[in-house]
């Protein structure tokens, strides 16, 4: 990977030994950043299983197809830093033209800053004592460093303002009032109640009203032109909140260089947002910012079945890098065949995403084979526990206890979360490298 932007010595500096899964169990301590030198392969029996693999030449490519989307419709990316927890992928995205990193809590926020992220959205209210502080402090101690938060409430303009005046930052932070949407989560529901709150912010000392909010993704139905049609109505929503806003002169206080930010784009919409979003004109500038953070790894369940709308909805030409395509697997052994038609797989879930779909078997290879081939239709997985997985078996496949098999995951926020080392892995499963998490 490319030249680092953040400060990733006391990751690559720190030891690692077999008590981290994933690891040899005998591993003697050596320093992370020579995982990649001990000539490992991820399927050799080099390593035990389960394991959690990033295959490096697809990351590259969906971080150059992300490059290439925020080339042509001009938006900014803010790729949203829960999904990996990971300071390495943060710096890959960087160093491809993110704009910052968002997060969803004050720690989250911290491991950002720690390891040199200068621009941090936390996507989310930030209401609790120890989390206002430790991010005013941050702004107190670094006059480098922007933050911005979300707001949806007077009351919740009141304590962010009482923090500031208690921990005064050297540079603002900046709020962004989060437009809801009737049954979802967080957000004004109407324009009445954002106005009120936008006035609130905009006169808070320590604080800067910055721009509006809004999170799209609750949209997800099996009605996709439906969806559509909601998602830009939510859209239409946003801009004449801050059109309003604007017209109110509540943005007045800001320099007049500084640009009003727009944000939304999970990673479902993240293409209409950005055309929607930047039609929007105002009495200043503007930045529209996307957050879509699962574009880097990708998955084989939900977020491939949400792409295939997005490729239809944007021009062939805007993806000169191809298509997004999954950069993670994980591998299992089969531990036990105990009945016709069942094989017990070492992971479970303890190892890998299981909380929108179980994951998908996709590949199959043999003990002591050199080559994969793909799992036969009809294999499936019925179910997990902790450690183990059921994978149902169709007439004639029959895998042997030692037999390798590859899983596919749906939503992969849930699978990083469950690994501290991960490692990277080129197209023949040499381990090249690994990323550390911090959950």
């Amino acid at each position: 990977m490319q030249a680092s932007v953040l400060a990733l010595d006391p990751i690559l500096d720190s030891p690692v030994d077999g008590a981290s899964k994933g690891l040899p169990p005998d591993l003697e301590p050596i320093p992370f950043r020579s995982i990649g030198d001990q000539g490992w392969n991820a399927l050799s029996g080099d390593l035990p299983f389960p394991q959690a693999l990033l295959k490096r030449s697809v990351l590259e490519r969906n971080v150059r197809w992300m490059r290439d989307i925020l080339a042509e419709t001009g938006v900014a990316l803010a790729p949203h830093g829960k999904t990996t927890m990971s300071p390495q992928l943060f710096d890959l995205q960087l160093a491809n033209g993110s704009w910052g990193i968002t997060v969803a809590t004050a720690q989250q926020f911290e491991v950002c800053r720690r390891f040199g992220v200068k621009r941090i959205l936390v996507a989310n209210q930030l209401v609790d004592a120890a989390a206002m502080r430790s991010v005013l402090a941050a702004l107190a101690a670094d006059p480098a460093l922007e933050a911005f938060c979300l707001v949806d409430s007077v009351a919740g303009v009141r304590r962010l303002a009482e923090a500031a005046r208690a921990t005064p930052p050297q540079r603002p932070l900046g709020l962004l009032v989060e437009l809801g949407m009737a049954g979802g989560r967080t957000g004004c529901r109407t324009a009445a109640e954002a106005l009120e709150v936008a006035r609130a912010a905009a006169d808070a000392p320590g604080l800067a009203l910055r721009g509006v909010e809004g999170y799209e993704g609750l949209v997800v139905t099996r009605d996709a032109a439906a969806d559509e049609i909601a998602v830009a109505g939510f859209l239409d929503r946003l801009a004449a909140l801050a059109a309003e806003i604007d017209r109110a002169g509540l943005f007045a206080a800001l320099p007049a260089d500084t640009p009003v930010l727009l944000s939304a784009g999970g990673s479902a919409y993240y293409d209409i947002v950005a055309r929607r979003l930047a039609e929007v004109r105002l009495s200043r500038p503007t930045r529209v910012v996307v957050r879509s953070g699962c574009y880097l790894t990708h998955d084989s369940g939900q977020y491939t079945r949400l792409f295939q709308h997005v490729v239809r909805r944007i021009p062939a030409d805007w993806r000169r890098h191809g298509d997004l395509a999954p950069a993670l697997e994980v591998w299992s052994m089969v531990q036990s065949r105990p009945e016709p038609g069942l094989a017990l797989l070492t992971m479970g879930k303890r190892d890998v995403s299981y909380d929108i779909e179980l994951p998908i078997p996709t590949l199959w290879r043999p003990a002591g084979a050199a080559a994969s081939q793909p799992v036969p239709a009809g294999a499936v997985l019925t179910s997990m526990n902790d450690q183990h997985a059921y994978l149902k078996l169709p007439e004639g496949f029959d895998p042997q206890v030692g037999d390798l098999v590859c899983c596919g995951i749906s939503h992969p926020c849930t699978t990083f979360d469950k690994w501290q080392v991960m490692m990277v892995v080129e197209d023949d499963y040499r381990v090249s490298g690994a990323i550390r998490t911090f959950f």
